[in-house]
Order: structure tokens, then C-alpha cells, then sequence
């Protein structure tokens, strides 16, 4: 896989006021509802609209600042941060990461609390060769490229920017010289990233004859059209549809009729055995088509730097989870997966490494991870044979839901 997410810092978005959290090929934020599970995957969904339409339609888009900002406390958060760790750029490395930080603060013009005016600061710091490193900060209306040499600084250039507007969708277009092509890569990586969970009825829907840009979309809704792309590829579509019926017992094989007499438009339809006639996807099952959404996001043969999954086990049978987490251990070769869930059952078939542990404190604010990579180690060590979800849903591993929680 080239390159990959290493940590994620984030300040007062949403549910998240202070964590730190690491991230493997495969990381599964795990905990009830309402501990900051989907505010985790919203920041990657905030921070590629930055690069799409910029920093403050991205925030106008979510209900501005006071909207996305900490809701818990005795007082509104004035600031918010978020800051990456990775390893995209030519010569990053573990030791050595990229690293990306993006600061937005609020200032109040009045007394009154809808009155106010927002300031960002960014900064890049990656490796241009072996020997030395290179930042780029960027506060006001002004960005600077700094040049770090034995613990010293040297600036090599500066140039101005519009006060709001983001080096993530702005500074791509400096200069090979001035690290344009490493800000290019860290924000071609970011504006892929894709927050993926099925809309059943918009996937149901047939498709147009023709190729889908941007590859699966983050609902699904042109599932119909990557299908009859995959099935292009013999050899991806015949491990596709064996998935599907090691899932589906019944599925025959997994075909495409045209609809309403327009040889342009196509739908999917099933061959179940026992049926005289195939069941088009519009009548499948609900976890039928969210199976077969999940599938064609894991067999993508161009997948996005990063996928992150709402509720992954929304809708699915416990048996087909297995197969699931093997497909998503395969696919995190090519890209990254970060997903949510609260199911026991997913959680008994991960490793201890794979998932991260989601909490929740009085005052609103989510603890994640809730326990450390070697807390977990240890307490699965000393359980012995007791499945890690059951771990988790007993209150060992920080679980301890109720009924009304799932």
C-alpha cells in the first residue's frame, strides 16, 4: 500500500474534545451509540470537503463553527484542531512522517454569540530529501516555507494566501522547488478519502450503460453501475459472486437485464435457486443489497487512500461477518480501512491490534481509545479463550451495553 494514515489528533469537533488516535491498515472503533464513533469518520469527511470546496464553505456546509465545534463544557471552545500523521510523501517514513495541522479559532466581535470572525493557521512538515526537512505555516493572509537544517530554521520563501482559504486546496499549486508536489499528494491523498455507508433504497436503482466516474460513491447509489464494471473483470467478479453465495446459500449468480425496453439502462437481478423467474435487486433483501454494496467497495480495484465504514454490521447476519473482516484484512493491502461498529460478534472475529475501544464522559466528550493496544493485549491474554466481543460486551474491554444500546 503506498503510504498510509499513521495518527489522527483531534481538539473540540463534535464529540471529540481531546484524542489521539492510532491508526493501522485496519483500525475498528468500537463502543454503543453515541460515543463519537461517526465523529471519528466525519473529520476525514470534513477535511476532504476542505479540499473540494474550501475551508469556510466546508464549515458552512455543517451549520458553521458553533455547529461543529465541542457541544460539552461550561463555555463554547474558541479553537479547533486536527492534525495527521502519515506517510505519503517520497521520503516519509515512521521516524519521519508527514504531518499535517489544521487550527481554526473563533473570535467574538460583540457580546452577541452569533457574532464573530474565524482565523485559520496551517502547517505541512514532510521530507523534501534524506537529509533535511521542510514546513510549510501558513497564518493570515500570508505562508511561509521553512527549511529545518541541524535544529535551525531558514526561510526560503513566502507569498500570500486569502485569510480563509486552505493550503489544502491552495498550495498544490506551488512550485516542485517550494513542496507543491508534497502538498499536492498529502491533498490528492485527503480528497479521496471516502466515508461509505449504503443507502438502500438509492442502491437498489438501476443504472445508465456507461462508466461511473469517481468509482462507488459513499452511499452506494451507483451500485448497479460498478457492478457491471466489475463484472468486466473475470477473475474479480467470479471471487465477487463466490462471496456473495458463501453468504447467500440461495444466489445462484448475480446478473444485469435491461429495463423498460432502453438498452442503455440496466438492472440488477438474482438468480436464486428454486425461483422460476430472478429477483431484481429493487425487491432483494435489505442486507442483501447492503452485502453486495460492501463487497463492491472491498473488491475496488482503484480504492480510495481511505475508506472509512458507518456501522459496518448494520443489517448483516452474524455469519456473514467471517467473511467481512477477512475481505476487509485482504483489501487494507491496497488502502485503509477505518470502521464503526457495536457488534459482539464482529468484535470476537478481530485481533487485538485491529480495534480500538470508543467511551463516552459525563460531560460529553468521547475517550477513544478507551484502552491501549497493550491494555487490550493483556486482558485478552490473561481472558484465554474468551472471545473478544464478549470481552467488550461484558464491561471487560469498556463495553457493558444494555439491550437498548444495540
Amino acid at each position: 500500500m503506498p503510504g498510509r494514515l499513521l495518527e489522527l489528533h483531534v481538539e473540540n469537533f463534535r464529540s471529540l474534545r481531546d484524542v489521539t488516535i492510532p491508526l493501522g491498515p485496519l483500525t475498528v472503533l468500537v463502543g454503543p451509540n453515541g460515543v463519537g464513533k461517526s465523529n471519528v469518520l466525519k473529520v476525514f469527511d470534513f477535511l476532504a470537503a476542505i479540499i473540494q470546496t474550501d475551508l469556510e464553505p466546508a464549515l458552512e456546509d455543517r451549520g458553521g463553527f458553533d455547529e461543529v465545534a465541542f457541544w460539552g463544557g461550561a463555555k463554547p471552545p474558541t479553537s479547533m484542531k486536527i492534525q495527521l500523521k502519515a506517510t505519503w510523501t517520497t521520503h516519509a517514513s515512521l521516524r519521519a512522517p508527514d504531518e499535517y495541522e489544521l487550527t481554526i479559532r473563533r473570535r467574538a466581535q460583540s457580546t452577541r454569540r452569533t457574532s464573530y470572525t474565524l482565523s485559520r493557521e496551517e502547517s505541512f512538515r514532510f521530507k523534501r530529501t534524506q537529509g533535511r526537512g521542510r514546513r510549510i505555516k501558513i497564518s493570515g493572509g500570508s505562508a511561509r516555507v521553512v527549511d529545518d537544517r541541524a535544529g535551525r530554521e531558514s526561510e526560503s520563501g513566502s507569498f500570500g494566501i486569502q485569510r480563509l482559504s486552505s493550503g489544502l486546496s491552495t498550495l498544490p499549486r506551488l512550485g516542485r522547488a517550494d513542496g507543491g508536489e508534497e502538498v499536492a499528494r498529502v491533498a490528492q491523498r485527503l480528497s479521496s478519502f471516502r466515508v461509505f455507508d449504503v443507502n438502500v433504497t438509492a442502491a437498489r436503482q438501476p443504472t445508465r450503460l456507461r462508466p461511473s466516474l469517481g468509482g462507488l460513491a459513499p452511499h452506494a447509489e451507483n451500485l448497479a453501475s460498478i457492478l457491471v464494471q466489475l463484472s468486466a473483470d473475470e477473475e474479480r467478479w467470479r471471487l465477487l459472486t463466490e462471496d456473495a453465495r458463501r453468504i447467500l446459500p440461495q444466489l445462484e449468480t448475480i446478473e444485469f437485464e435491461q429495463v423498460g425496453g432502453y438498452a442503455d439502462r440496466l438492472a440488477v437481478v438474482l438468480r436464486e435457486r428454486g425461483l422460476r423467474r430472478p429477483t431484481p435487486l429493487a425487491d432483494a433483501s435489505f442486507g442483501t443489497v447492503r452485502l453486495l454494496g460492501l463487497l463492491a467497495m472491498l473488491y475496488d480495484p482503484d480504492p480510495p487512500a481511505l475508506t472509512c465504514v458507518e456501522e459496518i454490521d448494520h443489517g448483516l447476519h452474524p455469519q456473514a461477518l467471517e467473511l467481512i473482516v477477512e475481505r476487509l484484512r485482504e483489501a487494507s493491502e491496497r488502502t485503509q480501512f477505518i470502521v464503526a461498529t457495536h457488534s459482539p460478534a464482529l468484535v470476537d472475529r478481530l485481533n487485538p491490534d485491529e480495534f480500538i475501544v470508543c467511551d463516552r464522559q459525563q460531560d460529553g466528550a468521547s475517550v477513544i481509545p478507551a484502552l491501549s493496544a497493550t491494555e487490550i493485549a493483556e486482558i485478552a491474554e490473561v481472558s484465554g479463550d474468551q472471545p473478544l466481543g464478549e470481552l467488550w460486551f461484558s464491561g471487560v474491554l469498556g463495553g457493558d451495553l444494555t439491550e437498548d444500546e444495540l
